[in-house]
């Protein structure tokens, strides 16, 4: 046996033992596709443990998350800050070697995945990026920005809708740089992929415009070394390179959807250990010859690393200004001066808040000239464009704006992606309904520390004559229930700011900005205060009898029906609640200010659904929501029909007061 097949069943066997030791897994992907990631990572992929977030490393994702087993093998013996008690603890609590791929656990995870088919699209993201970021930095002789994106995805990613979507895109882009392994061995949990998944995949990628490759032996090294390397020289198509496996090669289960998701049993696991001739009796042991070759190749790979480092070096000589531009790229943009200067929150009329968005995103993009992203092909409507910096595409790698077409769920993982390349500063936009496309790639964003920005617009029942199909009810509260995300529904055109400003800033919080379709009067007071999450807009004159708690056009609502109850006499106190989670965060003291516990007298008003505010109203408080579907008709008739109005508050506060 050579020494790289003996590393493949290395790999293998590593794979399989925590597997089994976890009693706990999936290995039956690391079995059948250990001879295409080894080849890649071998000979192919430009990495090195020496720095695992070096900008212009090759990127790996392992889109097929569920065989995290072989993709922390692969880190094991390349080097990367995975030991063998690691590899031992696979699956375990608080271990670093997760169930699936967790970016920031690990080092070497280039994107969490498992949720089949989003790897495939932060994929595109990463290619995206680096095209992107070589236009801006690369000069002749100097590749700053010089690598790729490949993706070892599985039949369940293609069978995703996201990885439709972003491939689609990706075609269409021509990004030359992504290359796709698909592990394709025609099994998943239910069975053979016949019994759903029939299509001729070459041909849909070929029709994408993709190039296509197929290597009919997953065992051949040379044969997806081959491929790979004709894939690299292409410049103008992403490549899919089809690999035909057998799941769970080597053990008795092969071929069978039974070695999909469970562990192969300590006797099936001994049967696969000597068809692969494994002589080792330790568990978790790697031979003393396939290390020795490895650290050739970890050695090989810091040569390289070593030559971008003195390259860049020159560099920093050569184009000072744009060696510093290159820096700050890659750091935080500090833009809090130019927020305390009040041209930053004067807008000089009163606008829907997606308008008010619209200027503030300009005049950041002078400020943060490392702003790259885009709509829905929903522009003109989210107001998401950037003004005379051109649309990021085949032709133009330069331009600042994606088109990213119909397909919102792709265009939140693709975000993911860029945001993971480092570099950018991703935002996205849509209507605000559409979230619920966005949703699972919004969850990653949070999951992953991810600071994507989302443009929201279109956020309520003001939508009007399109109709509950596109009036947001339910949304709300559904970004507010995912962890570590930030939801932010400002009031008017400072609010929305002040907003803009906490977003930018944000270093691991993807934040959701909600916008109004309508204009929103502005409303005094606003401000600043809105990074403490709420605060009062509206201090009651006298004793206080009574809190109104609103968000977004809701707010001027609220001091409009202030104002009439304190004309009979009452105090009433409006506060401005724009994000629940940052007021959340505020000590006990400041939210004891804002909500005073010896006032339980309190409503709340928001255009959505209720639920969720009642930890803000208590028992003996009240909210004005809406708990049904919308209805189409002129936006300020529906907001009258459904009785989100001054008056309406004024009413259910003379119910509570009374």
């Amino acid at each position: 046996m050579n020494i790289n097949q003996k590393t493949v069943n290395t790999i293998r066997v590593l794979s399989a033992e925590a597997v089994e030791k976890a009693k706990s897994g999936h290995p039956g992907l690391p079995l059948g596709a250990a001879p295409m990631a080894y080849e890649l990572w071998a000979n192919h992929l430009n990495n090195t443990a020496k720095d695992p977030k070096w900008i212009n490393r090759d990127r790996f994702v392992l889109s097929a998350g569920h065989g995290s087993a072989m993709l922390y093998s692969i880190l094991h013996i390349f080097g990367y800050d995975v030991s063998k008690e690691d590899l031992m603890n696979f699956r375990q609590l608080n271990s670093p070697t997760a169930g699936h791929p967790e970016y920031g656990h690990v080092s070497g995870v280039d994107a969490t995945t498992g949720p089949l088919g989003q790897g495939i699209a932060m994929s595109v993201g990463m290619a995206m990026a680096e095209e992107h970021l070589a236009d801006k930095f690369n000069r002749e002789g100097f590749p700053v920005f010089d690598h790729y994106t490949y993706v070892l995805c599985g039949d369940g990613d293609l069978q995703e809708g996201v990885s439709q979507e972003a491939s689609s895109l990706a075609g269409t882009l021509k990004l030359g740089k992504l290359i796709m392994l698909y592990d394709s061995n025609n099994i998943t949990i239910e069975g053979s992929t016949d019994l759903s998944f029939t299509e001729d995949v070459l041909k849909r990628y070929e029709a994408y415009g993709w190039d296509i490759q197929e290597v009919e032996d997953g065992n051949n090294l040379q044969m997806i070394s081959e491929a790979i390397e004709l894939a690299k020289k292409l410049i103008d198509k992403p490549s899919l390179i089809k690999i035909n496996t057998e799941i769970g090669f080597g053990s008795p289960k092969v071929g069978t959807a039974g070695v999909h998701g469970s562990p192969l049993g300590e006797e099936a696991l001994e049967a696969t250990k000597k068809s692969l001739n494994w002589e080792e009796k330790e568990w978790f042991t790697v031979p003393d010859d396939v290390a020795e070759h490895m650290e050739n190749i970890v050695y090989n790979k810091e040569i390289l690393y070593n030559n971008w480092i003195s390259m860049m070096e020159d560099y920093k000589k050569e184009y000072p200004e744009l060696h510093l531009e290159f820096i700050n790229w890659q750091g935080d943009i500090d833009v809090t001066a130019h927020f305390e200067d009040a041209s930053m929150l004067s807008f000089g009329k009163d606008m829907a808040s997606r308008a008010a968005s619209g200027e503030v995103l300009n005049r950041l993009s002078n400020i943060v000239p490392n702003l790259f992203g885009g709509s829905a092909d929903l522009a003109p409507s989210n107001n998401s464009n950037i003004k005379n910096s051109g649309s990021f595409s085949s032709e133009d790698r330069g331009g600042r704006n994606i088109h990213f077409g119909i397909r919102e769920f792709a265009m939140a993982a693709i975000a993911n992606g860029i945001s993971l390349h480092g570099g950018l500063r991703p935002y996205v936009a849509t209507f605000f309904v559409f979230s619920d496309y966005l949703k699972p790639a919004m969850r990653l964003s949070a999951i992953m520390n991810q600071p994507v920005i989302y443009i929201l617009t279109h956020d309520s029942i003001g939508v009007g004559e399109d109709g509950p199909t596109h009036q947001p009810v339910e949304q709300l509260a559904m970004l507010r229930s995912i962890p570590n995300l930030i939801t932010i529904r400002p009031a008017d055109n400072r609010e929305t700011a002040v907003a803009w400003h906490y977003a930018i800033s944000s270093k691991e919080n993807p934040v959701a900005l909600v916008l109004s379709r309508q204009t929103l009067p502005s409303v005094e007071g606003t401000g600043k205060d809105l990074l403490k999450g709420a605060y009062i807009v509206n201090m009651e004159e006298k004793q206080l009898d009574l809190i109104i708690i609103a968000t977004g056009s809701e707010v001027s609502l609220a001091v409009d029906a202030a104002h009439m109850l304190e004309g009979e006499g009452y105090g009433v106190r409006v506060v401005s609640m724009p994000s629940m989670e940052l007021f959340n965060r505020q000590s006990e003291e400041y939210k004891n200010s804002i909500l005073p516990l010896s006032c339980r007298k309190r409503i709340a008003v928001e255009a959505g659904s209720s639920f969720g505010w009642g930890k803000y109203v208590g028992i003996d408080g009240d909210v004005i929501g809406i708990d049904r579907f919308g209805m189409s008709g002129p936006g300020a008739e529906v907001f009258e029909a459904l009785n989100i109005t001054s008056h309406n508050i004024v009413s259910k506060a003379k119910n509570i007061l009374e």
